[in-house]
């Protein structure tokens, strides 16, 4: 007879129903971004027959096709980073167990659907600049949840890594492995306050995903319909010659506004799904730290404990906890091998002192954001 499963298992087993949804929609809007991509591209070759356009315009023009080369490098950067990654993880073949939807066989349509869903990477760098291992890793963590290969690689990347993943890394690593640890808790009453705390994060997760996926579902729409409305365009164009001077005024002010929408389409490709940036990102981490002078103290330990800060304040995001959770969380963190061996910290860095700080971390970005 199967154990009855506890309240935190169905709710972390919902959490990864999300996720795995929110992994496929990824992926589909890939596949129209992938559309998209080349209507723009279409539209481009067009515009660049057309001579005598105005400086202003023609400025306008090469700073959009700049800013959409660079995000389609960004792709590219992304899939060749994961093949090398997967090469070298698994001996050559491609790694497929044990990772998220579509990263057995992340080709141009995934590694199009990760740079438009993440755009730059939850420090603030674009993908694109960051390290080949550190881009794939990023890669993985958002749509595996940071496990990478088969082969014994586990959380790719370790603790750099904990800066890096996005909420789907943070809700795996954090749910499964630290959930797990709840096993080895012998007073019933210490469990449930841990479970209760697991709980929480669990439901503010599912909360999370269902607006992502909502997201995920109006950019898709949208961008489906720029790609028809520049579909329609091209088609305008041709009939326009190719001398600007020689067009109708009408014609001249059409083309500004096919200009428009292809800044607008592009801005679709690059701007990231808001609801699956990090909650707490490094540039909070900054502005808390940036409150005390050089030598002190706190800001010495921000520093020193900088990756693992960032890991659990998004853990932990509106999540909220007394003394006794926090005393709890630590032992528990610090107890857990597994998690010590995946995300390759050291357990000496984890204990009260680093959760209450995290604590005071959390508050002041609260005020901070609703202050401002």
């Amino acid at each position: 007879m199967s154990k009855e499963k506890t309240k935190l298992q169905i709710e972390s087993e919902k959490v990864e129903v999300l996720v795995n949804q929110t992994n496929t929609k990824i992926i589909e809007l890939g596949g129209h971004s992938q559309h998209l991509y080349g209507a723009l591209d279409l539209i481009q070759s067009l515009f660049d027959k057309i001579r005598n356009v105005p400086s202003d315009r023609q400025k306008e023009y090469e700073e959009i096709k700049q800013i959409r080369l660079t995000w389609k490098q960004q792709v590219d950067k992304i899939e060749n980073d994961y093949e090398t990654a997967t090469k070298v993880h698994t001996g050559g073949g491609i790694a497929g167990a044990g990772l998220g939807v579509g990263v057995a066989m992340l080709g141009p349509t995934a590694a199009m659907g990760v740079a438009t869903t993440f755009g730059v990477a939850s420090t603030g760098t674009a993908i694109s600049t960051l390290s080949g291992a550190a881009a794939t890793n990023a890669a993985l963590a958002w749509l595996g949840g940071g496990t990478l290969a088969a082969g014994g690689g586990g959380m790719a990347g370790g603790s750099a890594l904990l800066a890096l993943a996005g909420p789907i890394g943070w809700t795996l690593a954090g749910i499964a492995i630290i959930g797990s640890g709840l096993l080895m808790w012998k007073a019933k009453s210490d469990k449930e306050r841990l479970e209760n705390v697991f709980l929480l994060i669990s439901k503010r997760d599912q909360t999370s995903y269902k607006e992502a996926i909502v997201e995920l579902n109006e950019r898709i729409s949208r961008i489906i319909n720029e790609t028809q409305m520049l579909n329609a365009a091209m088609i305008n164009i041709v009939t326009f010659g190719t001398d600007y001077n020689k067009m109708t005024e009408e014609q001249q002010y059409t083309l500004g506004s096919y200009v428009n929408l292809m800044n607008s389409s592009t801005q679709l490709l690059v701007n990231p799904i808001m609801g699956l940036q990090p909650k707490f990102s490094e540039e909070d981490f900054n502005r808390f730290k940036s409150r005390f002078y050089p030598c002190t103290d706190i800001r010495l330990y921000c520093e020193k404990n900088k990756d693992l800060i960032i890991y659990i304040a998004n853990l932990l995001y509106k999540i909220t906890t007394d003394e006794t959770d926090r005393k709890l969380l630590a032992k528990s963190f610090k107890k857990n091998k597994e998690f010590i061996e995946k995300m390759k910290i050291d357990k000496n860095n984890i204990d009260l002192e680093l959760f209450n700080v995290v604590d005071r971390i959390l508050k002041f970005t609260y005020t901070y954001h609703k202050k401002s």
